[in-house]
């Protein structure tokens, strides 16, 4: 897959072990070449502003940290512009629904914008709650900590559900120097503060 300047390659059939293995690559003046600590070259040019946070994802068995970016502005149209680069449309509109339904954040007249940097296209459940975390975090232009990664589901009632490969996600994020963890609080690590609820983790962590 082509993903910017990221090339991810992935096994279709692995007679001798895995086909959740995955290699990174980048294109450069010389060809390709395999990028040996991807999640610090994609959180190299980060700023810690509001509307950014860092996602501890999985690409295949592989951790790795990239930065979600959220911008929200008050709309100048009837109806409110809601844009995605490499997160799901559809689960943004209905993470943004759910925002307004448990929490006391008013974004039905304000357009929305996410992007996952360096090109990636996210499919991973856990991103729910750094989506979520970076559109409160643009609207009320308020900054995480910046040693803090963040992962979890999120459902319709505003729970922080459980995510899978949790153990090599905060791996991941301690090799890199972060502090803790905002997870779901069905994790038990001294890294994670659990959270149970999105407005949890909202008046916890963005006030």
């Amino acid at each position: 897959d082509r993903y910017g300047g990221f090339r991810v390659v992935r096994a279709q059939k692995n007679r001798y072990g895995s086909t959740n293995e995955a290699a990174i690559f980048e294109m450069d003046e010389q060809g390709l070449r395999i990028v040996k600590n991807p999640s610090a070259e994609l959180l190299a040019e980060r700023r810690n502003l509001d509307g950014s946070i860092v996602l501890a994802t999985m690409e295949g068995a592989r951790p790795l940290l990239v930065e979600i970016q959220a911008l929200v502005n008050p709309t100048n149209f009837g109806y409110p512009k809601r844009t995605a680069s490499g997160f799901d449309l559809n689960r943004l509109n209905l993470l943004v629904a759910v925002l307004e339904k448990r929490t006391k954040l008013k974004l039905a007249d304000k357009d929305i914008y996410v992007n996952v940097v360096g090109g990636l296209k996210l499919n991973d459940p856990a991103a729910d709650l750094a989506v979520a975390m970076a559109i409160a975090s643009a609207s009320a232009g308020r900054s995480l900590d910046e040693g803090a990664v963040v992962f979890g589901e999120i459902g319709l009632g505003g729970e922080v559900r459980s995510a899978t490969n949790w153990h090599a996600r905060i791996k991941e994020a301690k090799k890199l120097g972060f502090t803790y963890a905002i997870a779901p609080k069905v994790h038990k690590d001294k890294f994670i503060k659990g959270v149970g609820d999105m407005r949890q983790a909202l008046i916890d962590y963005l006030q």
